[in-house]
């Protein structure tokens, strides 16, 4: 599991490989992924938005931007934690993503960027 603390908000990053998957005459390998974010800090704070990158090793980066995570816009008070799990599709069997989470303090106000570590994706590896 990885883990990044930025101002007091801990991401905790577990990855998952789901298998093959046929769209639009295209082969994809599957990934899911489940991210716990956790308020060590002593403010109350709302996530507002998230930004990914998303490397594929045989596809161009490809940019997901958008408000709140799954359709929400968790607010986490202290001691709170907010898990979600998501997944993404990769031509290759290899990638990565990274990205960061725009909070807000609910108390002073102040927007901050929360930051999503690199995390690998990959299939198991095959042995004889």
């Amino acid at each position: 599991m990885i883990n990044q603390v930025t101002k007091g908000i801990k991401i905790s990053v577990d990855t998952k490989y789901k298998g093959i998957h046929h769209r639009n005459s295209k082969l994809y390998h599957v990934f899911s992924y489940i991210i716990r974010i956790e308020n060590t800090s002593s403010d109350t704070v709302k996530l507002t938005d998230r930004f990914w990158k998303i490397y594929d090793t045989l596809n161009t980066t490809e940019i997901v931007t958008g408000k709140g995570v799954i359709g929400q816009t968790p607010v986490l008070k202290p001691n709170d934690t907010y898990t979600y799990s998501s997944g993404c599709f990769l031509e290759s069997n290899i990638g990565a993503m990274k990205g960061f989470y725009t909070m807000i303090n609910l108390e002073t106000f102040e927007q901050f960027k929360v930051i999503v570590p690199t995390f690998q994706l990959s299939t198991p590896l095959v042995s004889n």
